[in-house]
């Protein structure tokens, strides 16, 4: 069981705590969490940003918390946090909608629960301020029916009810669509696997970056090996491990060098292209980068990127993509950039949208950005598969994936 530290942000069970101010959904987030997380008032609307705390949770393992503002605010400052709710929603594995017992149901709740089970989040209802008003068993039997969800009736400030919650809770979780693999599904035990990692300025001091960690992971969890290199000493890695290694792995921008030095019968492909796979749609992925073969000059591109970093000289999402776009298409393009968790709602004015690899995002965050950008007829590629596809080396980065193949011979 992957522990606390050793787990990404991303890879862990998200749990949104959603409903009307003053329900309590941050003294239920301090009950569940036993540490006073959240601030607390009787005053309506205290939370005005999403607050988050992760903690273990077994035998769920690591989870993340997310308390947010009441949906039901109002005014301009309002409106804005009730938006950042509904952001939280869209990246929530397992939604909890809390009920005050005082208020009862209303429309509002039920309003809210449809647009949960239409994003088929797997959620619960949990009444709250049971020991100022409980439930008979025929409102109980009431409420989940029109709600569609199981209840649970808690009082947050007591404690009561607080751990068969939790039982609920993991129950629960065993509807959370998994994340596919990375590569375990690509290798077997006792294989090699090849990772070709530049370092770089832009290189942490003294760690890998994220995606190169989660990789790792994944196959020494597969019961195989990892052999890490860097592009310039990757020719002698081959020749000297004495065993043909099952796949080659490549930092996207090392992709030319590494590819002429990997041998044809040895699957080659990026971090990112793994990452394109395991949180999104690598089949909208692939058709987002042929979409490149209809840029033409002054066509407007969006670069989106799941974090923020400090930016170097060379970065890949400000410098080397915009000018391989340039370069392709043979004019100038009007790029766009955003960062973090918060993207452009209107997305139609752009051709072409880039994102990088997503690895501080989770599945459902990645597939919703995925359904923004289908929806608004917005062709999406990834940083990897587009690298790939610019340098000439698309089909076979893309080769070990069988879902893409008809797609080869599209190509």
């Amino acid at each position: 069981m992957p522990d606390l530290n050793s787990t990404p942000s991303a890879s862990r069970i998200q749990i949104g705590i959603f409903g009307r101010r003053n329900a309590g959904k941050s003294s239920l987030m301090n009950a569940l969490t036993d540490q006073s997380a959240a601030l607390v008032s009787e005053n309506p609307g205290t939370t005005t940003d999403p607050v988050f705390k992760a903690m273990e949770m077994l035998p769920l393992g690591p989870v993340t918390f997310i308390d947010t503002a009441g949906l039901d605010d109002t005014g301009v400052l309002g409106e804005l946090r009730v938006k950042r709710s509904y952001d939280v929603l869209d990246r929530t594995d397992l939604a909890l909608l809390v009920i005050d017992a005082q208020i009862g149901l209303t429309e509002f709740e039920i309003k809210i629960a449809g647009e949960i089970r239409q994003k088929k989040i797997p959620a619960l209802v949990v009444v709250n301020k049971a020991d100022l008003q409980s439930l008979i068993p025929e409102n109980k039997a009431d409420w989940q029916e029109k709600l569609g969800m199981d209840l649970v009736e808690v009082s947050a400030s007591r404690g009561k009810g607080i751990n068969e919650l939790k039982s609920a809770l993991i129950q629960c979780a065993r509807n959370i669509e998994e994340e596919p693999f990375l590569v375990g599904d690509l290798i077997k035990p006792g294989d090699f696997a090849v990772l070709v990692i530049p370092i770089d300025k832009a290189a942490p001091k003294g760690r890998l970056i994220l995606p190169q960690q989660q990789v790792i992971r994944d196959i020494l969890e597969h019961d195989a090996m990892a052999v890490v290199t860097k592009e310039y000493e990757l020719k002698v890695t081959l020749e000297n491990l004495g065993k043909k290694p099952a796949i080659v792995i490549t930092d996207s921008q090392a992709f030319l060098k590494v590819a002429a030095d990997t041998p044809k019968e040895i699957a080659l492909t990026s971090f990112s292209i793994l990452f394109a796979r395991q949180k999104g749609n690598l089949t909208d992925l692939v058709r987002g980068a042929q979409a490149v073969e209809n840029l033409k000059p002054g066509d407007h591109i969006l670069i989106a990127e799941g974090c923020t970093h400090h930016r170097q000289s060379d970065d890949i999402g400000t410098v080397k993509i915009p000018r391989w776009l340039r370069q392709t298409v043979g004019g100038e393009l009007n790029f766009s950039w955003s960062s973090g968790q918060h993207l452009p709602e209107d997305l139609s004015r752009y051709q072409l949208m880039v994102h990088c690899g997503g690895c501080m995002l989770n599945r459902r965050e990645m597939m919703h950005r995925l359904s923004l950008a289908k929806a608004q007829s917005v062709s999406i590629v990834n940083y990897g598969v587009l690298i790939a596809y610019l340098q000439g080396i698309f089909p076979r980065a893309l080769e070990p994936f069988p879902e893409v193949r008809e797609l080869f011979r599209e190509y």
